[in-house]
Formats: structure tokens, C-alpha cells, sequence
């Protein structure tokens, strides 16, 4: 793409330049590797966007590959997942590729490093390994199976595939350095016994790569020049580059890590984030209030804003957190220049305009959007009953209230001027209904005697409004770090108001249903609009013909902050 080209520098480039202008490397392949054990979330986009970009930008390639090599917590429903949004945000692959297809050539790697007296079957569990391991102010110590000989070394791991020994009995180890500063180094695990099916390749297979071992040498395998990667793997580039080394690769991959991107008020754990799902504190992974990528697509957050954020956040070095208002800004940016306007009431309070003719309706015209004039205008009804918002009105008004209050008068967006007149209330003493006048000669919103009126109400026509049920989301947490243990204490109580009576203009449902259906090879996010004065939503999927659902985006102002302790 041509914005790739144009991709400000950073030194993750000024590496790769350096690479091409030395002839270390003659081309550019990236990858993006995720595991296959959950879903998405706005870092991945950081991370998919970099490698993306940076193939691109030099005319290179970019490809997925699913690191699928612990099928204890993988599922295929994870992979679709993964695929999905990766088309969404906009970022496709040349080619799709699995860790799993590379268990042959990985098994043939493990006894190549047998033969070279690099690797070793070791009895110890997994608890006396940590124990073995030491720490980062002590060494390790070797295990006492540390000097087999080869040729034990080899039956005893052709035994583990065979799978004569149980889950934990016994790992294939490399033989590196148990003194080494860098823990990575001690001789880590590179096979486990798993009886476990794997979703790709069935009972095929009882031993299992771990990742750091499977990870090198599929970019290997797959002539990848340039492993992009988040800072928490920097400690693992020695590792990286032991395992290339060791089994020979002439031109090896090279890795560069980067800062991963951190958003306040957001959990991106896998392990936390299935948590919330199973125990209910949200309805999926695609819950809108999650950081999945999936949730703000249900949210209606478009994928170019979430884009644009990424590019703004920059590529780095340093640990950052980044705060979740940017994100949010993004969005409203975007939804400000794309999203018509449309007429809605969230919570509606009845107006009869006593004056206005009864049986009489006529058709407004609304424009739908200030900028677009292109876009020309939608159609709404109006009659002598609309709905306002409830609290567009109060009985006793302060000072610079231009809103309704008894004897004010106020602008109906794009209809005429109405004035109070009166009220009624319910036992509990509130307002159910006003009473209003109209003036029949201020269609449009003027007067012809110049008068001046200061607030402008949207409303809704009530004998032809839908009835439609309104989600209004908010972050998740009450605190920035949400990460620490006891995250769940931090739950926001408001993250999510359910509105039921809200009223919604025909139009509304037109304009959200134009878009064709999403679909696997291209997901798409539901079209947004502006509810005038009450922010960006969409249709949400749970709605149905006679029940529609609309999630709120983002509002039209940020106005967060958490709510008060107790």
C-alpha cells in the first residue's frame, strides 16, 4: 500500500536499511506468529501493523503463521479469530502457515542437536528443573542427567515419541550453560511429553515443542528475514540465535524488539481475559469492553481508527503506557468525518405541542452530515407528540439553562421553535409529560421577528418512533493497571447502562442496515451515525427486526473519569 512506503522512519527501519545497504540481507519477510489460544487485542494491532508495513515499505513479504505447538490450549475457533481480524484492520497475508506443519522438520532438528551432544533427555520434574535452574543472583546447578551419553539420549527421546512415557516424565533439554547470566540460556526445555490431540494433526504426535525452541527455526523454514517481536523477548534473542547457530543455518533470521503498546484501563492477559468470559463479568471475548479486536469491532469502532492510533503511539524502545482517551480521540476523529447524523432519544419524555394541528404530519428534512452536503438530507416525520430527552427539561431552571423549562422556548432541530407551557408529574413527582406551543413561521429553525433562541433539542416523532433497546458502554476498570492480581475488585460498576425505552428515529435503522453483511473473507465493522448531541453508535448483533440494539462507540466528548470510591 502506498501509505506503507510513507511510513515515518523508526529503528526497526534504519536497521533493515542498514541490512539492504550492506547486502546482509538482499529482501524483506516478515511474519506475524501468533498462538492459536485466544483472541486478538489492541496490541497485536500494534504488532501485526509493524511487521505489516515494514514488508511492504521495502516491496517484501508478509505471511501468518499460527504457532500451534501447545494443543492443550489452542482451538481451531482461535484461529478463524485471529484470521478475521486480521483482515478486518486491513493487513492480509501472502501466505497462512502453521507451526505444526514444521513437527517433522522440528523432531529431525532435536536429534540433529542429540548428535551434536547439544541436547539431552532429562528425568528431573518440572519443579527440582526450577530448583536446578537457580536464580539471577545464583547459578544453576546441572542435572544429573546432563552428561548421557548420545546414544541414550537417542533412544530415550525416540521412546518419549513413541509415547512410552507418561505426561511430565521426562523433557529433551539443550545443552547450553547453567551458570550463564541469561536464565534462557540454562538449559531450557525444547520437548515435553503431551498426550494431548492437537486440532491440526490429531494423536499424530505425544511430544511437543516448546515455543522457543519451534519459533527460530519456523523462521527459518519459512526464509524469514526479520523477526519482529514486543521488548519481552529481547532476553530470548541469545536463545533465538543458539538454536539457528546450532542446527547450521547459513543466513539466519534476524530479531528486533520493539516496546509492545500498553493501554490503560485495559486487561490484555489471555488467562484474565477467559477468566472474565467464564465467569460472566462479560458476555465473550467480543464483548464491547474488552480490548479484543473483535470487541471494538461489535463496539463499531472502525478499523482505520484503530490504525490511526497505532501510527500516533509510534514505534519504540522504551516501556510506555498509553492512555485510553487517544484511542477513544481516534475514534471520535474518524466517526466525526464518516458517520451521518440521525435523530434519536434515549430517555424520552412526552411532548404535545397543543397548538400543532391534530391528525396533521409533515416531513423534515435532516442533513446528514454538516460537511457532506453531498450526502444531502433524510427524511423524518413530525407531528403535534415528539419525544425529547428527559433532561432537555427541568421545572426550575439556573442560570444559562437554555434548555425547556415552563415559559422558555427552545429550537427543534431542523423544525420549528417550541415554548413550554406546562407539565405533568406521576406520584413520585416526576415529569411525565409538557405541554408546548409552537411557532407555526420558525420552520427551519428562524423567526421572522429576529427573536433570539439559544438551545437547539433533537427529538423524535412518537406515533412512528422504534422502540429500541441502547447499550452505553465504558472502560472496564476503575484503574489505570488493571493487571494486578486482584483485578477484579477494580470492575467498573458503569461499564455498561442498559437503556430499554429509548426511541429512535426510522431512518436510524435505514441508514445502519445499507451496509452488505459481514462476512468471513471480509468482516466488517456495523455502520456508525451520530445520534445528534448524544454520540457514535451502531447496530449491535444482537438485534432482531422487532427489537433493535445500538452499542454507543464512543461519546462525542471525553468526560471520564473513575467513579468515586464506595
Amino acid at each position: 500500500m502506498d501509505e506503507a512506503t510513507k511510513a515515518p522512519s523508526n529503528f526497526i527501519y534504519d536497521f533493515i536499511e542498514a541490512d539492504l545497504a550492506a547486502g546482509v540481507n538482499t529482501r524483506v519477510q516478515t511474519r506475524f506468529p501468533p498462538e492459536p489460544n485466544g483472541y486478538l487485542h489492541i496490541g497485536h494491532a500494534k504488532a501485526i501493523s509493524i511487521s505489516y508495513v515494514a514488508a511492504q515499505k521495502y516491496g517484501g513479504e508478509f505471511n501468518l503463521r499460527l504457532d500451534d505447538t501447545n494443543p492443550s490450549k489452542e482451538e481451531v475457533e482461535y484461529v478463524d479469530a485471529i484470521q478475521a481480524d486480521m483482515l478486518w484492520l486491513g493487513f492480509p497475508w501472502k501466505e497462512c502457515y502453521y507451526a505444526s506443519s514444521y513437527f517433522d522438520f522440528l523432531h529431525e532438528c532435536a536429534f540433529k542437536l542429540i548428535e551434536k551432544g547439544l541436547a539431552y533427555v532429562c528425568d528431573l520434574t518440572a519443579e527440582e528443573v526450577r530448583t536446578y535452574r537457580g536464580t539471577l543472583t545464583e547459578p544453576g546447578q546441572n542435572s544429573p542427567y546432563r552428561e548421557r551419553r548420545i546414544d541414550e539420549n537417542r533412544d530415550l527421546f525416540t521412546r518419549m515419541t513413541a509415547g512410552e512415557f507418561p505426561d511430565g516424565a521426562r523433557t529433551l533439554r539443550a545443552k547450553i550453560d547453567m551458570r550463564s547470566p541469561n536464565l534462557n540460556m540454562r538449559d531450557p526445555v525444547i520437548y515435553r511429553i503431551a498426550h494431548v490431540p492437537h486440532h491440526r494433526t490429531g494423536d499424530t504426535w505425544c511430544v511437543y515443542p516448546m515455543y522457543d525452541f519451534a519459533h527460530p527455526l519456523s523462521d527459518a523454514a519459512e526464509n524469514v528475514t526479520y523477526s519482529l517481536c514486543s521488548l519481552e523477548f529481547e532476553n530470548h534473542r541469545p536463545l533465538y540465535d543458539w538454536f539457528l547457530q546450532a542446527i547450521g543455518f547459513a543466513e539466519p533470521p534476524r530479531q528486533i524488539e520493539f516496546a509492545r503498546l500498553n493501554l490503560n484501563y485495559c486487561l490484555t492477559s489471555k488467562r484474565k481475559c477467559l477468566h472474565l468470559v467464564n465467569t460472566g463479568v462479560v458476555r465473550g471475548w467480543d464483548d464491547p469492553r474488552m480490548a479484543t479486536l473483535c470487541g471494538m469491532r461489535r463496539r463499531g469502532y472502525p478499523p482505520e481508527a484503530i490504525l490511526d492510533f497505532v501510527e500516533k503511539v509510534g514505534v519504540a524502545k522504551a516501556y510506555s503506557v498509553v492512555d485510553f482517551g487517544l484511542l477513544e480521540s481516534c475514534v471520535r476523529d474518524r466517526l466525526g468525518a464518516t458517520a451521518p447524523r440521525a435523530m434519536a432519544v434515549l430517555r424520552p419524555l412526552r411532548v404535545i405541542i397543543e397548538n400543532y394541528p391534530e391528525g396533521k404530519t409533515e416531513e423534515i428534512e435532516i442533513e446528514r452530515h454538516p460537511d457532506h452536503p453531498e450526502w444531502g438530507t433524510q427524511k423524518v416525520r413530525f407531528s403535534r407528540e415528539i419525544f425529547v430527552e428527559q433532561d432537555d427539561f427541568l421545572m426550575e431552571a439556573p442560570k444559562k439553562y437554555f434548555r425547556l423549562y415552563p415559559g422558555n422556548e427552545v429550537r427543534l432541530k431542523g423544525a420549528y421553535y417550541i415554548r413550554c407551557t406546562g407539565y405533568e408529574t406521576d406520584a413520585t413527582g416526576a415529569v411525565t409529560l409538557l405541554r408546548c406551543t409552537y411557532d407555526p413561521e420558525s420552520y427551519g429553525g428562524t423567526s421572522p421577528d429576529g427573536r433570539k433562541v439559544r438551545g437547539t433539542l433533537h427529538w423524535v416523532e412518537a406515533t412512528t418512533a422504534l422502540h429500541a433497546e441502547v447499550r452505553l458502554y465504558d472502560r472496564l476498570f476503575t484503574t489505570e493497571n488493571p493487571s494486578v492480581d486482584d483485578y477484579l475488585k477494580y470492575i467498573n460498576p458503569k461499564s455498561l447502562e442498559i437503556l430499554q425505552n429509548c426511541k429512535i428515529d426510522p431512518a436510524v435503522l435505514a441508514e445502519l442496515t445499507k451496509n452488505p453483511a459481514a462476512t468471513a473473507a471480509q468482516p466488517t465493522s456495523s455502520p456508525q451515525a451520530q445520534f445528534i448531541r448524544l454520540g457514535y453508535f451502531c447496530l449491535d448483533a444482537d438485534s432482531t427486526p422487532e427489537q433493535p440494539v445500538f452499542n454507543r462507540v464512543v461519546a462525542l466528548n471525553s468526560s471520564w473519569s473513575p467513579p468515586a470510591a464506595g
